[in-house]
């Protein structure tokens, strides 16, 4: 019988004459708590420092004869626990509960009485806690006093606004950006009656995470540009669900009334986003409802335009032009769930006969294949995964290719707070990020194309110990550098350290698990293996599957140029986040049959054949993987008539397929079908694939970059607040993207000027330039996606080399 050791760091104490035990440093709030006594408080909260600075929960805390009273009321929430304590809050004591009426009364006198506009309204600690702990009539009179009033509202940011007479100064919000985000761009000035909320004159609230500040502020002096005065706490209906946007997977509520979603909150999950998330995980929501938005199938006419169809048309449409195209290929994109992904997966295979399926419709290489089958697949909590837990207890984290703040936010969060901890973060990159600084974090310097021998280099290199305590984070961008994902990968075998793949959308690390790649099964089972193949095709209920692994995204698009492929299946994917947008756009003029699954109009649907709508996130149920491989399934808001799941959009597309006499219907036509298959196939424990020996690694030097023809070599990825379509229809979450500029050197800015045109093989952008002090030499940066129609689209491919010259020149 295995029995569990005592805890020797208890600290007795009694509580309203509850005995309880607490571990040592117990706050005292928190332990009245845990015998079911709810202190009234403002400035605490659990993830924030304490403060002491609302007074709102003072106890009393008497002499019990050990030394351990005091002869005033104390803050509950400042005040450790100790042995022999004996507390008394307001259930038990008249001191304490005088004493938090006149706190209460005192908050009181100047706060407006505007309850009935207020946007906290009907869920306001203050509103709740002046009922349950306040006096019953007020001693101030409206007619003899003038309460303090400011010109309102104040713009914190373009998204935040301050009301600043309902401020309380419990100062969570400036708690929370310091301590959290390390935003530090608000803080309390003044003093007595004048204190108050404010901002540095030439710096304003620029914080990815300032949506948290509204959330947790306890009245309503802090409100949403998107949400104010648009509805009443009351009259909504509150959905849990998962952010889209990532692959955190953050916990988040959704708010909707009569169909429309208000706003969204963070949910409360402390094994991954605790009770934080991003500004683009809380207000970008509104491009599911734009005008362009997709309510109804269209197929091609004879007279080259799209008109409308029933679904019937559209499904027997489709099936009759892929049938009709040949060979066909599968870009499925990454905002799917694991269930789409799946139904992507199991199209190709099984209505199309092919392996040519790639979810990955962003720039890529063979060795990404490898390193996701070998390295990623079927790792989860508990499996060999790494886990947000991980990273707080890792003595070294290091970022290869990865840029949380702007990439991962929720990770960025968590590291920030492992960082204040002592956990060391280490960075290869081309220069030390806003985000690395915040992290007190070390560059390791990297050109693009040198990463590989960076992280080569780490096992031996004694000032940067890498161990079993270290956690290796590679970006999804790591697969622009040759070799790079194989010595990651190599480097935590040398070690013992644990690693893991953080890529950008939601639906990525789903679509590895399901098999929505040319040498993957579902299950992590690669094509290349007979009874991989014997698996799947007996869940799936067919004779055989095809053995010669597909072709990748590029290959798909070259494929469609040469003609060896005749039709096109896509779902959800920018031709300009493609590896070449100009040989994607052209592949979609040369497809001879293109059907598309799309929320809203895009470059994609107006040259496809049959367009189908199909539901975003907020519409369906599903289910997201997270970069850790935790499933975070989650229910549908609301139901459009006008719109499908994916999976139920190529279940009749097969159908339509099987009856024409090509290939097996799907089998299933809804999640929980999926889900039930997911279940029953189960992940493979034959072999999996290897990556090959990092010392057998074709290098590319980074001075020769991998294309085109200059004098430096281009960095780039995406900011988090950018011109990404999911991101439309909320004019205050945009405002607050940081102006795109190129980063150079010194050297660079004094020879070329404030503003800089970098020209590549695709054309040029002109951007003001900053300098950027230890940026490795030969290298510009520019954001992804902020300017024009992208990097990729508009400049050049990652790592290419590009013409840096100053405006003028």
């Amino acid at each position: 019988m295995t029995t569990t050791p005592e805890r020797t760091d208890l600290v007795t104490l009694t509580i309203d004459g509850v005995q309880v035990s607490v571990p040592k440093d117990t706050l005292v709030i928190r332990a009245a708590e845990q015998v079911g006594v709810q202190i009234p408080r403002f400035c605490d909260h659990p993830l924030l420092a304490p403060v002491g600075a609302c007074r709102q929960c003072l106890v009393e805390v008497p002499d019990a004869g050990n030394g351990r009273g005091f002869p005033k009321p104390q803050a509950s929430c400042t005040l450790p626990v100790a042995e022999g304590m004996v507390v008394s809050t307001q259930v038990t004591s008249p001191v304490a509960d005088k004493a938090q009426q006149g706190i209460m009364e005192f908050l009181l006198i100047n706060h407006p009485l505007d309850c009935p506009v207020c946007d906290k309204g009907g869920e306001c600690p203050l509103q709740n806690q002046a009922m349950s702990n306040g006096r019953g009539e007020s001693r101030f009179s409206e007619t003899g006093g003038i309460k303090r009033t400011f010109p309102k509202p104040i713009n914190i940011s373009a998204q935040v606004l301050l009301d600043r007479e309902r401020c309380v100064l419990c100062a969570r919000c400036t708690r929370f950006s310091e301590q959290i985000a390390g935003d530090p761009f608000i803080a309390l000035i003044e003093r007595g009656a004048l204190q108050q909320v404010g901002i540095y004159e030439k710096e304003p609230f620029e914080s990815y995470f300032s949506g948290n500040t509204i959330q947790i502020c306890p009245v309503g002096a802090l409100t949403s540009a998107e949400y104010r005065f648009r509805s009443r706490p009351f009259d909504l209906v509150s959905t849990q669900s998962v952010a889209e946007h990532d692959a955190c997977g953050s916990a988040i509520r959704i708010d909707h009334r009569r169909g429309k979603v208000m706003r969204r909150l963070s949910g409360n999950d402390p094994e991954v986003n605790e009770e934080w998330i991003t500004d683009k995980d809380r207000f970008a929501y509104n491009y599911a409802r734009q005008p362009d938005r997709l309510t109804y199938p269209q197929v091609r006419d004879t007279d080259g335009s799209l008109r409308p169809a029933s679904w019937p048309e559209a499904f027997a449409v489709a099936a009759r032009g892929l049938r009709e195209a040949g060979a066909v290929g599968v870009l499925p994109g990454g905002r799917l769930t694991a269930e789409d992904a799946y139904a992507y997966a199991a199209f190709a295979r099984v209505a199309l006969g092919t392996n040519d399926v790639d979810f990955r419709a962003r720039p890529l290489s063979k060795e990404e294949e490898a390193f996701l089958a070998s390295e990623v697949a079927l790792t989860m909590p508990g499996q060999g995964g790494v886990t947000y837990a991980d990273l707080e207890a890792a003595t070294t984290v290091v970022l290869a290719g990865l840029e949380p703040e702007d990439e991962a936010g929720t990770i960025f969060l968590r590291l920030r707070k492992a960082s204040r901890q002592g956990t060391r973060v280490l960075s290869v990159a081309p220069f030390t990020s806003r985000g690395l600084r915040k992290m007190d974090g070390t560059l390791l310097p990297a050109a693009p194309g040198e990463e590989a021998a960076v992280l080569e280099s780490l096992a031996e290199h004694a000032e940067h110990t890498i161990d079993a305590g270290t956690v290796i984070l590679a970006g999804e961008r790591l697969a622009t550098s040759p070799g790079a994902l194989t010595a990651a990968a190599d480097l935590a075998r040398r070690t013992g350290a644990k690693l893991a793949w953080v890529p950008r959308r939601a639906g990525d690390r789903g679509a590895v698990e399901v098999g929505c790649l040319p040498t993957l099964l579902p299950g992590g089972r690669p094509v290349s293996d007979a009874s991989a193949r014997v698996d799947v095709a007996t869940a799936w209920g067919v004779g055989s599957l095809p053995e010669t692994p597909g072709r990748d995204a590029d290959e798909i698009v070259a494929a469609l140029l040469s003609g060896d492929l005749g039709g096109l299946v896509v779902g959800g994917v920018d031709p300009d986040d493609t590896a070449d947008p100009t040989a994607m756009r052209a592949a979609l003029q040369a497809a001879r049959f293109v059907v598309a699954l799309e929320i809203r109009e895009t470059d994609v649907t107006r040259v496809a054949d049959v367009v189908f709508p199909v539901a975003p996130a907020s519409d369906k149920a599903g289910t997201f993987v997270t970069w850790e491989g935790r499933p975070r399934p989650f229910q549908a808001v609301f139901t459009h008539p006008g719109s499908l799941p994916d999976l139920r959009v190529l279940a009749g597309i097969a159908e339509e397929l099987a009856a024409l006499g090509q290939g097996s219907p799907l089998g299933f036509r809804t999640v929980t079908d999926v889900q039930a298959r997911l279940a029953e196939l189960g992940g493979w424990d034959g072999a999996r694939p290897t990556l090959p020996d990092t010392s057998a690694r074709p290098g590319v030097p980074a001075e020769s970059g991998s294309g085109g023809s200059g004098d430096m070599v281009l960095a780039t990825w995406k900011q988090m607040i950018d011109l990404g379509s999911m991101q439309d229809g909320d004019a205050a979450l945009r405002a607050t993207a940081r102006m795109p500029v190129a980063r150079v050197s010194a050297e660079v800015y004094d020879a070329h000027g404030p503003t800089v045109t970098v020209t590549g093989d695709r054309g040029s952008v002109t951007l003001p330039a900053e300098i950027t002090p230890d940026l490795v030499d030969g290298v510009v940066w520019l954001p992804a996606n902020s300017f024009g129609n992208g990097v990729l689209a508009d400049v050049a491919s990652p790592g290419s080399r590009v013409t840096v010259k100053g405006a003028g020149q």
